[in-house]
């Protein structure tokens, strides 16, 4: 069946009015542009409160299952999709961390297999760990733990990762920065951000880099939270060095100080805790100034669910699906972030980190090819993937519109702006 849709419509590089004609069939694209349908002929007309955006897309999540099923009493495929869609999002990038990791061709095919019923679209990092080396079947994303975090894939020094970085030369591969000798000696510290403090991502940082330089990688850094660390970056890529970063809707929303301003009590805090920790007002102007410019590329929740009584005890780990649109509607209306920033960061950088493993994985994962020429673009032959961000539909978030099994947010009781106001994938509605 060919439908239509008339909205404004982001991309990175415009912001207009436009009609999308695509195929709900092949779920493909067909046209883009001021076609002149006549209102009466469309199937969705969207009016000017609303911005249509290609699919967002989140590429660090935690759906918490693997084939052991241990952890699945916190997320699995099935309800982190849920929280997904409720978010506006329509592509997941799922970290290695399980009780038992995808460190191979065969650990990777088996928990890969788990995600086929999934509405939505989800990809696999594999964990890299020491002694572990890169696939020789086909290409994947890796994931490095360069200190203690949650799980035992993790490196315990510097030359033991080094070495191990020596056979994932051209890679990509994104590190999560936290130096686990600074960490080591910080560990009987008073609080979670004394204990995970700044100079240990900032010192990672500067070792990631090194790796990435050093070995030619396609590096990433996940979850950025500090402002120092900016400048190396910088100066890194004006070097030529192929480094991106991720920054979390926490990191952009709240800081350590904020919280005080709002009153917020120990347990609260205690609750809020993720690694890197939440960091000081004047990282958090930093890493807004720099999304705000387009030096951070993605916005990656970070989804890490957990159990009631695990957060009070003082585990690491936010969600961050649930409200995914919710932040951007923030983003766009209080903070003056350009649509087009916003459509790179959740949508065009996202497919485009999916994408690059297309043509291989569809030999491989034959279910892939029904993403056409790919994800995160509004062009002929792309994924019919769109979310539809309503900005004048204000809310509380509240645990009633929550999806994911923990039923907890960072944002509970915040009231946002605007809200998702329809999602569709592969050119079908997606509801819940």
């Amino acid at each position: 069946m060919i439908e239509s849709i008339e909205a404004n419509v982001c991309t990175g590089e415009f912001f207009d009015r436009k009609q999308i004609v695509y195929d709900q069939k092949t779920g493909l694209i067909l046209e883009v542009g001021p076609l002149k349908i006549p209102a009466k002929a469309l199937t969705y007309q969207f009016n000017d409160d609303c911005i249509l955006f290609p699919g967002f897309g989140d590429i660090h999540v935690h759906a918490r299952e693997d084939i052991s099923q241990k952890n699945i009493y916190k997320e699995d495929f099935k309800s982190i999709s849920r929280a997904a869609i409720n978010g506006g999002v329509t592509l997941l990038g799922d970290m290695p961390n399980n009780p038992i990791p995808p460190i191979d061709e065969e650990s990777y095919l088996a928990k890969l297999s788990l995600t086929k019923s999934s509405p939505i679209a989800i990809f696999l990092y594999a964990g890299v760990g020491p002694k572990i080396k890169a696939f020789k079947e086909f290409q994947v994303p890796y994931k490095v733990y360069m200190g203690p975090s949650i799980g035992d894939l993790f490196f315990k020094d510097k030359a033991t990762l080094q070495e191990t970085l020596k056979h994932y030369q051209g890679q990509r591969i994104s590190f999560h920065c936290e130096d686990p000798d600074i960490l080591e000696k910080n560990k009987s510290a008073s609080t979670h951000e004394l204990r995970r403090p700044k100079i240990a991502e900032l010192m990672s940082t500067i070792d990631a880099l090194e790796f990435i330089e050093a070995f030619k990688l396609k590096g990433k850094l996940c979850h950025y939270s500090i402002g120092d660390g900016l400048p190396l970056i910088r100066k890194a890529r004006a070097r030529g060095c192929s480094v991106e970063m991720e920054v979390t809707p926490q990191h952009l929303y709240y800081s350590m100080e904020k919280m005080q301003k709002l009153n917020f009590s120990k347990e609260q805090i205690v609750e809020m805790q993720m690694n890197p920790p939440l960091r000081t007002e004047e990282d958090r102007y930093e890493l807004l100034a720099a999304f705000k410019k387009g030096e951070i590329d993605y916005l990656a929740s970070d989804h890490a669910p957990h159990a009631p009584e695990e957060k009070a005890k003082g585990i690491s780990g936010l969600t961050g699906l649930d409200t995914y649109g919710s932040v951007v509607s923030w983003l766009i209306a209080k903070e003056q972030v350009d649509p087009k920033v916003i459509a790179r960061a959740c949508s065009e950088k996202p497919g485009a980190f999916f994408n690059q493993f297309l043509n291989e994985w569809k030999t491989f994962f034959p279910e892939y090819t029904k993403f056409g020429k790919g994800i995160g673009k509004l062009e002929s032959g792309y994924s019919a993937n769109f979310t539809v961000l309503n900005l004048k539909k204000s809310h509380v978030i509240s645990k009633n519109n929550l999806y994911t099994k923990a039923k907890s947010s960072p944002f509970l009781n915040v009231e946002f702006p605007g809200r998702v106001e329809k999602l569709f994938f592969l050119g079908r509605e997606l509801h819940l």
